[in-house]
């Protein structure tokens, strides 16, 4: 049976609205982003290649700093890192927030400032915290009991340690079950409504060696609604009158976390950064009003919001089969370089490149080239009915959680990044190649 054919072109087909705003169309069906044509940048560094538009980040790090100018903007460094990554956001004015001694001692080694930083994790380890410590990093966030005495007895007896309690507010939000992290049930924080966080918090004040500057809450991520937060920093409120109440402590600190949500696809929601900054700083405000308590200062970690939409995966087709009314484009990478499709059942819409299409529009489910079923880069997206093997696709909105979360599945290799601006391109992190693997391997 043969593919199902469009008569007409969609709405939405050629729409670059979730594109790097840098992106412009070029004959024969090619796109330029950063003034640097796609094809040629597939043909020069092979593929598949990520691109990073350089611009695009700086003007999202920009829009935070407007959008809350009394915040404290912390990049969230899990959505991706590199060495000139950490170079822009620390000259676009942000902080960082980092979740292993890998990601801090790679900030720092790029000129980073430590102080400037916050280190997550729900199982930090010995060297996680020792690095921390000894790089002079500027807040913990402690995730479970066992921590604080664990990082005071680090921290000695003339140390002090700024920390903060992460509190799970009991809020379900985000993008997937597996990335819902403000409910009880789940593996991160301290719940509120057990008693376990401000439990924890009379502990810290108990220990000398630790500062607890205030609390910290993460309520999911890939949330597009302002609801969430508002219903979130309410209840934080309430647990710092209580803790005020308590122990005669007022917090001068609030990190709300991230989690801000973006369009992957045409016509999708993103979060709403001016309404959020608008009705969160109300909210902060009424709630601490009636609680008798000053606002405290705000922090946030945007990742994905900044770093997702300056990317763009490109990958070249292997192969094309029709299978019953599917039909299959198989590219040159998959899950080992983006696993949230498998993950999470992330939504992309790839595009043609390189060439103009002629054929109509048809129904494909985009896939990798691993053994694995599940390696589908993107299902019932619309290409050209006459895709074929050579040809080049490209993927926008993948900038963030794809090669930082990438694998040596198949030992294919991670792929590069690529850096656009003002019409060059420079390579930041090279492809993985086989002499990598032969020399991690030392076995006889």
């Amino acid at each position: 049976m043969s593919a199902p054919v469009l008569t007409e072109l969609p709405t939405g087909l050629d729409d670059l609205s979730v594109w790097p705003a840098s992106t412009a169309r070029l004959p024969d069906g090619d796109l330029s982003v950063g003034g640097v044509s796609l094809a040629d940048m597939a043909d020069r560094f092979d593929t598949p290649t990520y691109v990073l538009d350089e611009d695009e980040v700086r003007a999202r790090c920009r829009a935070y700093r407007a959008t809350f100018p009394d915040t404290d903007v912390l990049y969230a460094a899990k959505a991706f890192l590199s060495r000139a990554m950490v170079r822009w956001i620390d000259e676009e004015g942000l902080g960082l927030d980092v979740c292993s001694a890998g990601e801090l001692e790679l900030a720092v080694l790029a000129g980073f400032p430590a102080e400037r930083m916050v280190l997550h994790g729900n199982a930090k380890s010995p060297r996680d915290i020792e690095t921390a410590l000894r790089l002079g990093v500027g807040r913990i966030i402690l995730d479970s009991p066992s921590e604080i005495a664990r990082i005071a007895a680090l921290v000695g007896s003339d140390g002090r340690q700024k920390v903060m309690v992460r509190v799970v507010p009991g809020v379900s939000a985000g993008g997937h079950e597996k990335i819902r992290t403000g409910t009880d049930g789940q593996k991160f924080g301290l719940s509120l409504t057990d008693g376990s966080a401000q439990h924890a918090v009379a502990r810290v004040l108990g220990q000398p060696q630790l500062e607890l500057s205030g609390l910290h809450c993460h309520i999911g991520s890939q949330i597009t609604d302002v609801r969430p937060y508002l219903v979130a920093a309410r209840r934080m409120v309430g647990l710092m009158a209580r803790v005020k109440e308590s122990h005669g402590v007022t917090f001068p600190e609030l990190d709300m976390g991230g989690g801000h949500g973006v369009a992957y696809r045409p016509g999708e929601t993103a979060l709403d950064l001016t309404s959020l900054a608008r009705r969160l700083s109300r909210e902060l405000s009424s709630s601490c009003a009636a609680a008798g308590l000053p606002v405290p200062r705000l922090a946030i970690e945007p990742g994905r919001a900044i770093a997702a939409p300056a990317g763009v995966a490109l990958y070249r087709v292997l192969a094309v089969k029709h299978t019953g009314s599917t039909v299959f484009v198989a590219v040159d990478g998959g899950m080992s370089d983006n696993p949230r499709p498998a993950l999470y059942g992330a939504r992309y819409a790839p595009r043609l490149i390189g060439r103009s299409a002629t054929a109509e529009p048809v129904a494909a489910t985009v896939v990798g080239r691993h053994c694995e079923a599940g390696d589908v880069l993107a299902a019932d997206v619309l290409l050209p009915g006459d895709v074929r093997p050579g040809d080049l696709l490209a993927v926008p909105v993948s900038g963030a959680y794809q090669l930082s979360m990438a694998s040596a599945y198949n030992l294919v290799g991670r792929p590069p990044v690529v850096a656009v601006h003002d019409g060059s391109a420079r390579l930041l992190v090279r492809r993985e190649t086989q002499e990598d693997f032969r020399r991690r391997d030392i076995g006889a």
